[in-house]
């Protein structure tokens, strides 16, 4: 509970600049804080992993953060591999009762799984299984485009910003992402037709039937910036039909285009795996920020962790062009996890 202290003593504490020089603020020393942002090679595990012939059990949950790195992980491992992702967060916990179906006793399953392992009982293959988070039901995942008899069939949906039966822009072609006031990460209410747009907000019309996503989801936009950095954060949220907002996918790159110039965008969301029952909208929000999850970016061309000086940055997006794409299951084969993940 440390940095709830630390915010309900200094509610700003997290908007100080340069970022590497937080740990001054809280007047504690922290000598390790600014080596943890010098960039890096990301991947050095995976890497690594690839020479291994060791089993290899990765499990991770549809809404942590670091959902991908577990994938990353299962997909370059050299050994057997198996993948459990549950609906779960960083702390392979399910905060929500809707998702008590989909509960997995994660203790008796390592040992299950170890005494397979040991035993030299696992197929040399890869395995995994993905939640549809919600239903209590499970679909297998494979690296790659081949399926065994039995498995899951899915399909790519387009949910383009420019048709009907797609994603409907309401307000925000044009907004100002302004690092002073950034969109937040901690706070999924939307400004109803504010002036000026602070972000592009697109909805779809109502699901007409129960939808099971079960893979990854992209978004891919037509957009400009008038600075040399941009940040472009896309959020994806499920609306119940009473209108209650659930995250459901998040995705944030970082470009360095010709000011004024409108390219295309490609914005991974990461890997889903979720029903949502129908009557459902999906809410897509394209912003500059999504803070304090991420360090805002300055506009100015320097680098956001030791930058000092903020500037707005003009945005458009062109609707033409741009679409979500989903992974959508498309015909429903069940599987049980433990057994599956133990053979």
């Amino acid at each position: 509970d440390a940095l709830a202290h630390a915010l309900a003593a200094d509610p700003r504490l997290l908007e100080h600049l340069p970022v590497t020089r937080l740990a001054d603020r809280l007047g504690r020393a922290l000598p390790s804080w600014p080596g943890l942002w010098d960039e890096g090679p990301r991947g050095r595990i995976v890497l690594r992993g690839a020479a291994s012939r060791l089993p290899l059990l990765a499990v991770g949950g549809t809404r942590d953060p670091f959902a991908e790195d577990t994938v990353a992980l299962w997909s370059g491992w050299g050994g057997p591999a198996r993948l459990l992702l549950g609906p779960w967060g960083h702390r392979l916990t399910a905060d929500r009762p809707e998702f008590a179906a989909d509960r997995v006793n994660l203790g008796a399953l390592y040992v299950r799984w170890a005494h397979a392992a040991l035993a030299g009982a696992l197929a040399p293959e890869r395995r995994g299984v993905i939640t549809l988070g919600g239903s209590g039901r499970w679909h297998r995942v494979r690296q790659g485009a081949a399926r065994g008899p039995g498995e899951a069939s899915t399909r790519t949906t387009t949910w383009a910003f420019d048709a009907p039966t797609g994603l409907r822009l309401l307000h925000g072609a044009e907004f100002t992402a302004d690092p002073v006031r950034p969109v937040r990460s901690d706070d999924l209410a939307v400004p109803a037709g504010s002036a000026p747009a602070d972000r592009c907000l697109l909805l779809s019309p109502p699901l007409p039937r129960p939808l099971d996503l079960a893979g990854p989801a992209t978004a891919r936009i037509h957009a400009a910036a008038d600075t040399p950095g941009a940040d472009w954060a896309v959020r994806l949220t499920a609306l119940d039909p009473a209108g209650r907002a659930e995250p459901l996918a998040f995705g944030i790159v970082r470009r360095a285009d010709p000011p004024g110039e409108t390219v295309e965008i490609t914005v991974p969301l990461g890997t889903l795996g979720r029903r949502l029952p129908a009557g459902t909208r999906l809410r897509a929000e394209i912003a500059g920020h999504h803070f304090p999850a991420h360090v805002r970016n300055p506009h100015t061309g320097e680098n956001p962790v030791t930058a000092t000086r903020l500037t707005p940055s003009r945005r458009a997006v062109t609707a033409r062009g741009s679409a979500l794409h989903l992974t959508v299951v498309a015909r429903r084969r069940y599987v049980e996890p433990v057994p599956e993940i133990c053979r």
